[in-house]
C-alpha cells in the first residue's frame, strides 16, 4: 500500500472512529502533498515521489518539535502539547528509523561510495544518504556524524 493510499485509510478510520486530531493531522499531510504536487506541476514534473514525501513529512515533524519548544519558553504548554501530539501521528506514517549503527554503516558507505576525503565533500555525501534514506534517517544527527567522520579522515 503506498503511503498516499494509506493516509486515505486513516482519514476515513478516523473519521468512523470520531478521532479528531488525527483527522485534522491527517488532512493537513494531504492538504501539504497536494501542494507540493502542484509545485511539481509547475515545474513540469508529475507527482510528488514517496521519497519527496518522506521528506516532506519529516520537515513537517522537524516543523512542530521547533514550534512546540517556542511554544514551552512562551509559557504555552496547551499548545506545546497539540503540537507534539502532530508530531507524534505524522511520525506513524514515517517507516522505521534507523538506529545509530546503521545510520553510522550507512555514513562510512556513503563516504566510501563518493570518494569523499574531507569536510568539503559533507555536501556529496549527505546527498547521497538523503537519496537512499530518505524518511529512514535522521539527517539532523546524521549530518553531526558525518562531519566527524569526515573531518577524521583529513
Amino acid at each position: 500500500m503506498s503511503l498516499r493510499e494509506r493516509l486515505t485509510a486513516e482519514m476515513k478510520e478516523a473519521m468512523k472512529a470520531g478521532e479528531k486530531a488525527k483527522l485534522a493531522t491527517v488532512r493537513m499531510i494531504q492538504a501539504a502533498i497536494k501542494d507540493r504536487d502542484i509545485e511539481a506541476r509547475g515545474a513540469g514534473k508529475g507527482q510528488a515521489t514517496e521519497d519527496e514525501v518522506l521528506a516532506l513529512l519529516q520537515k513537517m515533524i522537524k516543523q512542530r518539535n521547533e514550534s512546540a519548544g517556542v511554544y514551552d519558553q512562551g509559557g504555552r504548554p496547551e499548545l506545546a502539547e497539540n503540537e507534539r501530539a502532530e508530531a507524534a501521528i505524522i511520525t506513524t506514517f514515517l517507516p522505521q528509523q534507523m538506529d545509530e549503527a546503521e545510520t553510522t554503516a550507512a555514513i562510512e558507505a556513503a563516504i566510501a561510495e563518493t570518494g569523499a576525503t574531507g569536510p568539503k565533500d559533507m555536501g556529496k555525501v549527505i546527498g547521497a544518504l538523503k537519496g537512499k534514506y530518505a524518511g529512514r534517517m535522521d539527517f539532523a544527527k546524521a549530518s553531526g556524524l558525518v562531519k566527524d567522520a569526515l573531518n577524521a579522515k583529513a
